[in-house]
């Protein structure tokens, strides 16, 4: 990468998925190995916890291992963001302080809500932000994206951001990306320290242009993403044209087809884990779709489909 503001976090941090075993309890041993590939994938920083680690499919308990696990196993190899998103901002604010005091590096956070029917106001929203904020002195990504049903406008995540200085990284994944990272860099300035983009990277180029320092993908393909990175950065348009353009079919099956299943079937392909199963009810991937993503995939040759041969 380029040389950036010490002070900011940019480039790829891709989210780590939860391995489990054929009988659903966690497989702690291919955890860590998850770690240790992503790390030898060359990514700036890893995500944990999130929607595509199959949050919503954990216990408690499970948290508080896997944050231990995580933490500890990257041992300050690269940075770790911790999602510590509930409704709740009595919850939010006791994981935020756990992650903080485990090590993290940054927190990210959905705004509150629970099912259809459950949102916060503005005012609760920049409340529970704020609340977390004092818990965790460390800074505070916002996950704007459509599972949460919450609006947030240009305007209300630029004052998020002036008025709670940690309150500094937003990834966006609305429709409309890229207009709205463009809309949110200009109306909130110096005060943005990190807009990112994520849904695997499939409006990467255009959110790039749009003025985004980084991105939150899974780590179905971090090592064949970065180049796109590498490129725009350095000016080098036409190269990270033909970088994105390579592996854009792939992301695409992801995005469209697999959603965060895509990650553990290469994995379990590649030998990093010993089970791609999740947990009901989630549904495994047909066979045929299956065949279909790792026909696109071993052309690219993934790290993911050798690490652990």
């Amino acid at each position: 990468m380029t040389e950036p503001d010490a002070a900011a976090y940019r480039g790829i941090f891709p989210i780590a998925p939860t391995p489990f075993t054929e009988a659903g309890d966690l497989d702690l041993e291919g955890q860590r190995r998850v770690l240790d590939f992503m790390i030898d994938q060359g990514v700036d920083g890893i995500c944990i916890l999130a929607n595509y680690s199959e949050q919503f499919l954990l216990s408690d308990e499970e948290r508080e291992v896997l944050l231990d696990l995580c933490l500890s196993h990257v041992a300050g190899r690269v940075p770790v963001i911790v999602t510590c998103s509930h409704f709740s901002t009595r919850v939010a604010a006791t994981r935020a302080a756990r992650a903080a005091a485990a090590g993290a590096a940054m927190l990210m956070l959905m705004p509150p809500y629970h099912g259809a029917g459950l949102r916060a106001d503005e005012a609760g929203i920049l409340e529970h932000f704020a609340k977390v904020a004092e818990a965790a002195p460390i800074p505070i990504m916002v996950q704007d994206a459509p599972l949460s049903g919450v609006a947030l406008s240009v305007p209300f995540l630029a004052r998020l951001a002036r008025e709670l200085p940690q309150v500094s990284y937003f990834k966006i994944e609305m429709p409309g990306t890229a207009a709205k990272l463009r809309a949110l860099i200009e109306a909130g300035g110096e005060a943005i320290a990190g807009p990112f983009d994520g849904e695997e990277g499939i409006t990467l180029l255009a959110d790039l242009d749009a003025g985004a320092t980084g991105t939150m993908t899974s780590a179905l393909l971090p090592e064949l993403i970065r180049p796109v990175l590498e490129h725009h950065f350095g000016g080098r348009r036409e190269a990270a044209l033909a970088a994105y353009g390579r592996v854009l079919p792939l992301i695409n099956y992801e995005n469209r087809q697999c959603g965060l299943r895509a990650t553990k079937a290469a994995m379990m392909e590649g030998g990093v884990i010993g089970s791609d199963a999740g947990r009901h009810p989630l549904e495994p991937l047909h066979p045929a779709t299956r065949a279909g993503l790792l026909e696109l995939a071993r052309p690219l040759d993934l790290l993911a489909l050798r690490w652990g041969k």
